[in-house]
């Protein structure tokens, strides 16, 4: 059986007079060497292609993370902060597609700003500056030094009793990294809590009722080989990712 197909929407840079749709390679390779799927890079155009029939087309919906933030009008959030880097054609992209796998019964899984979208998507609201929240540590990464410093291991997260991470861990807390200014404020309807920062920050959400639509607030993708709970992560995407492919596999033999 062919590998199941991934969609990875992209992020739209213009770091001059012309604009790039673009996706971090660590992003594609988890997906194509840990979730064993195929990765497809989907550009930011919005309402400019028929989400609804485009999504329908693959087996799984991969969201990554930015240093762009969902723009706050998606969730009547305040005007956000001074230097806010937004990324619209991105929102206008994944916000609807996000909502047409589901409806489609497509596995998500959700990275940093994905885990974000999931939840603006499904109409939950985010805190814009965690840091600023009274009782919050600061979850932004150290900017100096090298990327492996930036992507360390550094708190731990508890996990949901009876939840699908605890199952995946086979334990009730994992380390992870952190490289986050916004976080998930008000979770949405029907998205149950996986994970918790010994701050209170939501860290992982799975939504009721789906075979896998899932959002994490730390990276990962980064060395998921190197790392047994990311493998295990990534494994169980893939699985869902595979057992839609071969029901779509099954209709369109039928058809």
């Amino acid at each position: 059986m062919s590998l199941p197909l991934i969609a990875i929407p992209c992020c739209r840079r213009q770091p001059d007079q012309h604009p790039f749709h673009q996706v971090g390679e660590k992003y594609i390779l988890a997906g194509l060497e840990v979730a064993g799927c195929l990765p497809v890079l989907i550009p930011a155009l919005g309402d400019r292609m028929d989400l609804a029939d485009l999504i329908g087309r693959f087996d799984g919906l991969l969201l990554t993370g930015s240093p762009s933030n969902v723009e706050p009008q998606h969730y009547d959030g305040p005007a956000p902060p001074a230097g806010n880097l937004t990324d619209p054609e991105r929102d206008a992209t994944t916000l609807p597609l996000i909502r047409a796998a589901i409806a489609a019964g497509i596995p998500v899984l959700g990275i940093c700003r994905g885990h974000q979208e999931l939840n603006v998507a499904l109409g939950g609201s985010l805190h814009q500056v965690v840091h600023e929240v009274a009782g919050r540590m600061d979850h932004r990464s150290d900017k100096t030094g090298t990327a492996a410093h930036k992507y360390r291991l550094v708190h731990p997260v508890a996990l949901t009793p009876g939840g699908l991470f605890r199952r995946l861990a086979g334990t009730d807390s994992i380390e992870v990294n952190s490289l986050h200014g916004q976080g998930i404020d008000r979770p949405a309807k029907n998205l149950a809590i996986e994970a918790v920062a010994s701050d209170g920050q939501i860290e992982a959400v799975r939504l009721e009722g789906a075979d896998f639509v899932v959002g994490v607030q730390w990276h990962p993708e980064w060395r998921p080989q190197e790392n047994a709970f990311s493998i295990k992560l990534f494994e169980a995407f893939g699985a869902a990712c595979a057992r839609r492919a071969e029901a779509r596999s099954r209709r369109e033999y039928a058809a």
